[in-house]
C-alpha cells in the first residue's frame, strides 16, 4: 500500500477493482480474502476486511455464506461507469475550463489531443 493513495482500506477496494477492470478477477470469480490481502500486503485484516465490504455495499462483489465473496455480474461494467465519471469530473470538466478561460475551442481542444496522442 502507499502513503498517498488515501485511507488504505479505499486503496484496497481500488486494488480489487483493478483486478476486476483488467480481467485478472473475473465476473463470480472468488475474490481474495480479507485474510489473504492482510497477510500480502502487511496490513490489518480488518482494514482489508473494510475495503471487500465497501465492495460489497457498492454491489462490486456479494457475499457467499461461509464460502467468501465473489465478483458480482456486471461488476466491470459498474465499476468502468464510475471510473469514467469520476475521471470526467477530475480531468475533463477542469481541462474545458481552462481552455474556455483560454478561448480554445473545443474542436482545437480535441486537435491537440489527437496529436498529443499521434506523437506518442
Amino acid at each position: 500500500m502507499n502513503d498517498e493513495g488515501g485511507p488504505i482500506f479505499r486503496q484496497v477496494a481500488t486494488l480489487v477493482e483493478n483486478a476486476i477492470v483488467d480481467g485478472s478477477l473475473a465476473e463470480e470469480s472468488q475474490a481474495p480474502s480479507s485474510n489473504e490481502l492482510a497477510a500480502f500486503h502487511r496490513i490489518n485484516p480488518a482494514t482489508a476486511a473494510k475495503g471487500l465490504n465497501q465492495l460489497v455495499a457498492d454491489g462490486v462483489l456479494y457475499k457467499r455464506r461461509g464460502v467468501g465473496m465473489f465478483v458480482a455480474p456486471g461488476a466491470r461494467e459498474q465499476v468502468l461507469k464510475r471510473r469514467r465519471s469520476e475521471f470526467a469530473d477530475q480531468y475533463v470538466r477542469p481541462l474545458m475550463a481552462e481552455a474556455h478561460k483560454l478561448g480554445i475551442p473545443a474542436r482545437e481542444l480535441a486537435a491537440m489531443i489527437d496529436r498529443w496522442e499521434g506523437s506518442r
